[in-house]
């Protein structure tokens, strides 16, 4: 009989000012990989991005979400 998996999912998000976009992103990727690292997670499954718009569709923000095994 196959194993059972446990898949946990994880949301980031962040928001996007203009100028300033890669330390926002860098800063989440630091995040994550703190998250990772203190849960111990030794296989993550999928890692997602999306944006999020304002009413003229300029992004202002940015979800990731992280599927991992446990």
């Amino acid at each position: 009989m196959a194993e059972k998996k446990n898949i946990k999912v994880k949301t980031f998000a962040t928001e996007l000012r203009e100028f300033k976009a890669m330390r926002e992103l860098a800063d989440l990727d630091e995040q994550i990989n703190k998250f990772i690292k203190e849960k111990r997670i030794k296989k993550v499954v999928s890692v997602s991005d999306t944006t999020t718009t304002d009413i003229t569709g300029a992004s202002i923000g940015l979800i990731r979400v992280l599927a991992y095994e446990t």
